[in-house]
């Protein structure tokens, strides 16, 4: 199993009100310049909300919400520091809760 780290709010908070499509592109830029591999995913509506171990999480955050999932802690942690209004947290996967860790549950 691998430990995903995540900031989760509304998807209008995080795409809206908040500069995060332009700080993501920016991270995305730095890893390419740097040959690093991309180590973060931006999910919509995130299915990983609705496994039953993180149901007071979901009901705290306005739906519908979205989520920065990484493997790498200190880039979730940064995020932190720069969006005000988010939940922060970690979880195993693939589990029996949470097969997909970057599943979304938002329709195309």
């Amino acid at each position: 199993m691998t430990t995903y780290y995540y900031v989760a709010a509304s998807d209008k908070y995080l795409f809206q009100d908040e500069p995060t499509e332009e700080t993501v592109k920016e991270r995305i830029r730095h890893y390419q310049e740097n040959n690093k591999e991309i180590d973060f995913w931006v999910v919509k509506q995130p299915a990983f909300l609705e496994a039953p171990e993180m149901a007071d999480l979901k009901a705290r955050i306005p739906q519908p919400a979205a989520a920065i999932i990484s493997t790498n802690k200190q880039y979730i942690t940064w995020l932190k520091l720069r969006l005000e209004y988010v939940a922060t947290g970690e979880f195993e996967a693939p589990s029996a809760t949470i097969p997909d860790p970057l599943a979304s549950l938002a329709t195309v």
